[in-house]
């Protein structure tokens, strides 16, 4: 059985000791006791097997979009055995998730107009610009290339 400190745990995770300490506050991952008597290594804490793969559950899930709150009830849900709510936060994640791309596709939409009619060789402001900054709608077109208010 192998067994980590703090340091290996985040090693082995892929995360940082304070991302370790942070999730032991949130009751995501257990903190060991310290070992008693003697030979118990400096009393440091030892992690092991089921730790490492807890951490990466958390990580996994948040790659997947579910807040702390929602791997939490995930990790409570395991124990038992609750599929139809552990389907349930699947769902809505997935919801929220296609809520997302279908604004990042609204945006890129956007962009691609803006940047086609960029491209037309009007004369006057950068649509691109003049989308993000409104108030270069009130340069002239002599004055936009410098900078200056009309």
């Amino acid at each position: 059985m192998a067994d980590w400190t703090i340091a290996g745990l985040a090693r082995e995770g892929g995360v940082g000791v304070e991302t370790i300490r942070y999730y032991q506050r949130r009751g995501l991952i257990d903190t060991p006791a310290r070992p008693e008597g003697p030979g118990s290594g400096g009393r440091i804490r030892r992690y092991g097997e089921a730790d490492v793969r807890r951490l990466r559950f958390i990580r996994s899930a948040q790659n997947a979009g579910f807040t702390l709150e929602q791997i939490g009830e995930l990790l409570a849900l395991d124990a038992t055995d609750d599929r139809a709510r552990a389907r349930s936060l699947a769902r809505e994640r997935i919801a929220a998730l296609d809520a997302r791309i279908a604004e990042l596709q609204a945006a890129r939409d956007a962009l691609q107009t803006l940047a086609q009619e960029c491209g037309s060789g009007s004369a006057g402001p950068c649509p691109i610009l003049m989308s993000f900054d409104p108030m270069l709608d009130h340069l002239t077109p002599d004055r936009a290339e410098r900078g200056i208010a009309g």
